[in-house]
């Protein structure tokens, strides 16, 4: 009972305190004031004290509207409430008098200034808002702005106003389309809306919110209507525009638009070309700035880039195709300076001759390209007109009898070539025919029988054999006296070739390919002559046109041949030794037994059977050490140990998990503090491992040692190779550190080591290093620390060791002394 009492009293002297502070607070004595009044009330003010004993009635005077006055006890008073929507600021005067009305103190400036209260809600200018915005238009630009208004005190929260979206109608996929600043109330779309507003859409409502932010916020409502219109950023259509334009460069000639002005139009190259003729201005205009050439160029493709002012694209490139129109500006062109054929002199009426290949680089489907032939002139005009040409194809035909080689020996044609664009351009080509003996003649041979020829089966490609002649009795220099010479018969495997010189028709019969004994010891070669012209009907080819040749081949000890180039393996590291990996095969042409042997085996991983080829592990493989070996296979002759060959064996090693994660470098130096700690500190330290992925190089980490390791230390995960220790305290004396941690490797199954990370807490000289050995060590026992342990056990029992058998010694001495004393001391009694 006695505790509520003091409880109650204790309360109720701390309510007059404050009581007393707030009077205190609002009185003062009579001097110019500045005094805050919140609108909205009736109440005391102020409560001036007079300064002078003779002060009798305080008067006031300035701007009191009928609203402030002052008693006889001071106190300033107002009379209504005030409203600072319509007043914010009074200048009042403040005076005393005495008994008889003379000034005594004053006047005093008193300024009183309305403080706002939150008492008017925001308002927005609209209840209805309607916009705009075009499919895939640029998230956070704004396309409609809404504004409310507070009649409060702007400098306040009462009249600071927030806006917000508080619906979406329709909301399809849950996801904002809108967004609104909520300080300007611009709306613009969300990243979301960009890329799901498409036009056609039906109109989207969204539900406005403002409110002021006082503590006890006021709000409004609003809509905003919102249509989807079609974006304008579209590929134009493919223009066509006329090659070799006379008109004014540049023109326009397509245009692209951006949804708004807001972004710089580029053009960019699909295909690098040394000369760009189009321009873009900043009103998607694309121009052309020169005259093109179809023959050039046939077609343009570019592209249109609307980029924001900071040069990042705010849209996909737009595509535009230009194809450059054909005009008849290209002549047909000869295939040469002139054109020759060659026609038989008993060739027959209608025989086709040749054709003449005109061509126009003009566009090829198009007339400007269809060319048409016409035989101007023919010279000489002798034997009347003997040739007609095609009109569209250039093909020439013999239209009359009466060729002879002794009469003309060539005939001249003036063609005119012409295509039928407009206006129509020709050319003129000219065509030689040269008139060409008959092929009434055989070649022969200057003898049926070139003899034999012994060459060894290591012969070189390309060695003359034997040279041959045929003869013609045609015109010489044409088709009907030229030989080919063709081995019709004894060489299956084409290891023989006959080559012609086509001035005076010699043949050169050379070998073609490796000769080989074991399977040809003998060729007899039969070799036909023909001319490239066909003979004249009833005459035929005859044993005179063929020879024959006996070509025998010898015999040449060779070296083994391997069945292949190169043999490869692939096998895991871990195989048992003794694991079969490959056999090699190799043969002699000339029948001997092989024996295999390796070179440069340099690990002796491997071991080959002498006389089978087949290649065994003949110790641990390992991929770390190479994961790709590379040995030669010998295969040699056991008749004669001089042939031998060789073949690359390749054997490539899949890695196995067979190695312990380890840390990356030695850290004995790396991580030191400077005692004392200010805050915990943290390291970082790698690991690594000699398997490749997928065992090794993505490594895990966590503490070891016992429960006072994990109150002291934290580790985490930085990346597949390094951690972090962080300290869980910083009260740590001077002392080397070694925190124990557990690395693990990704095996199946996995590897784990245990290794020690040394942290060293030091004192430390102005250049921050360890300036003196740590006085204690905490952590587990080094090999070091072992090896002094042991050695100096060992040189203390040592030293007991040597005590012992020096106090030994000098007992026996004492001994042995003793015993000669008495054996002289006997010796002397027995005397």
């Amino acid at each position: 009972m006695r505790r509520l009492k003091m409880a109650k009293l204790k309360g109720f002297l701390i309510l007059f305190f404050c009581i007393q502070k707030i009077v205190a607070e609002n009185t003062g004595p009579l001097a110019s004031k500045t005094l805050h009044v919140p609108e909205g009330v009736a109440t005391k003010i102020y409560q001036f004290v007079k300064n002078d004993p003779s002060s009798e009635n305080f008067l006031l005077e300035g701007e009191t509207d009928n609203t402030f006055s002052i008693d006889r006890d001071g106190w300033l008073v107002t009379g209504v409430a005030l409203n600072w929507e319509k007043k914010q600021i009074y200048t009042l005067k403040v005076k005393t008098t005495d008994s008889r009305g003379s000034l005594i103190e004053g006047p005093y400036t008193i300024t009183i200034i309305v403080d706002d209260i939150n008492n008017n809600a925001p308002v927005f200018n609209q209840s209805k808002y309607y916009g705009d915005v075009r499919e895939q238009s640029r998230a956070g630009r704004p396309f409609i702005q809404v504004y409310a208004t507070d009649k409060d005190d702007p400098t306040t929260p009462n009249a600071q106003l927030v806006y917000k979206i508080k619906q979406q109608i329709p909301d399809p996929t849950g996801v904002m389309y809108f967004q609104i600043n909520n300080v300007t109330g611009e709306i613009s779309t969300t990243i979301e809306g960009s890329i799901n507003l498409k036009f056609g859409d039906k109109q989207y409502e969204l539900v406005l919110e403002v409110a002021d932010l006082s503590e006890r916020p006021f709000f409004d409502n609003a809509k905003v209507y919102i249509n989807i219109q079609e974006n304008l950023w579209k590929a134009p259509k493919p223009v066509t525009i006329q090659e070799n334009s006379t008109g004014l460069h540049p023109y326009t000639i397509t245009k692209v638009t951006w949804n708004d002005q807001s972004v710089i139009y580029e053009l960019h190259q699909r295909d690098k070309l040394p000369r760009f003729p189009f321009v873009i201005d900043q009103d998607g205009n694309i121009n052309v700035t020169e005259p093109l050439d179809r023959e050039e160029r046939a077609q343009y493709i570019f592209f249109a880039l609307a980029k924001n002012y900071n040069g990042i694209a705010v849209a996909k490139p737009l595509q535009i195709e230009v194809n450059v129109e054909d005009i008849n500006d290209n002549p047909p062109v000869c295939p040469g300076a002139q054109t020759v054929f060659e026609v038989q002199e008993n060739e027959a009426i209608g025989s086709f001759i040749g054709e003449l290949k005109a061509t126009d680089i003009d566009q090829h489907d198009s007339p400007n390209s269809v060319l048409n032939y016409k035989i101007m002139e023919q010279w000489p005009h002798t034997s009347g007109n003997l040739f007609r040409i095609n009109a569209y194809d250039g093909g020439i035909q013999l239209i009359n009898s009466g060729l002879n080689i002794q009469t003309e020996k060539q005939y001249r044609l003036n063609v005119n070539v012409s295509d039928e664009g407009t206006p129509s351009l020709s050319t003129m080509c000219w065509v030689v025919i040269n008139v060409i003996d008959i092929n009434d003649h055989i070649p022969i041979f200057e003898t049926f029988f070139y003899g034999n020829v012994t060459l060894p089966e290591d012969t070189p490609v390309g060695t003359l054999v034997m040279e041959i002649q045929a003869t013609d009795d045609d015109a010489p220099h044409t088709g009907s006296s030229a030989i080919n010479y063709e081995i019709r018969e004894g060489d299956p495997d084409k290891m023989f070739i006959v080559e012609t010189n086509p001035d005076n028709n010699r043949g050169y019969v050379r070998i073609a390919a490796p000769l080989d004994y074991e399977r040809y010891q003998e060729h007899l070669l039969k070799v036909e002559a023909k001319n490239p012209e066909p003979l004249v009907t009833g005459l035929q080819y005859n044993d005179s046109s063929s020879t024959y040749l006996r070509v025998y081949v010898t015999n040449v000890d060779e070296k083994p041949v391997f069945e292949s180039p190169i043999y490869q393996a692939q096998f895991f590291e871990n195989v048992t030794v003794g694991t079969f990996l490959l056999k090699i095969d190799a043969t002699d042409p000339e029948g001997d037994v092989i024996r295999y042997s390796l070179r440069g085996d340099r690990f002796n991983w491997l071991r080959i059977s002498e006389y089978g080829g087949d290649i065994f592990t003949n110790a641990q493989l390992n991929r770390e050490l190479v994961d790709h070996y590379v040995v030669e296979v010998i295969a040699t002759e056991t008749k004669n140990q001089q042939m031998s060959s060789s073949v690359p064996f390749h054997l490539y090693l899949d890695d196995v998990n067979d190695n312990y994660p380890r840390l990356a470098k030695s850290y004995n130096e790396d991580f030191f503090f400077c005692h004392p700690l200010t805050k915990p500190e943290s390291i970082e330290f790698s690991g690594t491992d000699d398997d490749r992925p997928p065992w090794g190089m993505s490594l895990k980490f966590r503490l070891g040692g016992n429960e006072s390791i994990a109150r002291d230390w934290s580790i985490q995960y930085v990346n597949a190779t390094t951690a972090r220790l962080t300290m869980q305290r910083f009260d740590f004396p001077k002392q080397d550190i070694y925190v124990p941690v557990i690395i693990r490797d990704n095996g199946r199954p996995f590897l784990e080591s245990s290794v020690t990370i040394p942290v060293r807490i030091c004192s430390c000289t102005s250049g921050n290093k360890c300036e003196i050995v740590p006085l204690e060590h905490d952590g587990p026992t080094t090999i070091g620390m072992a090896l002094g342990i042991l050695f100096g056990t060992l040189a203390v029992i040592g030293i007991i060791i040597a005590a012992v058998f020096i106090s030994m010694n000098k007992k026996k001495k004492k001994a042995n002394a003793g015993d000669a004393a008495n054996a002289a001391e006997t010796a002397n009694l027995r005397s």
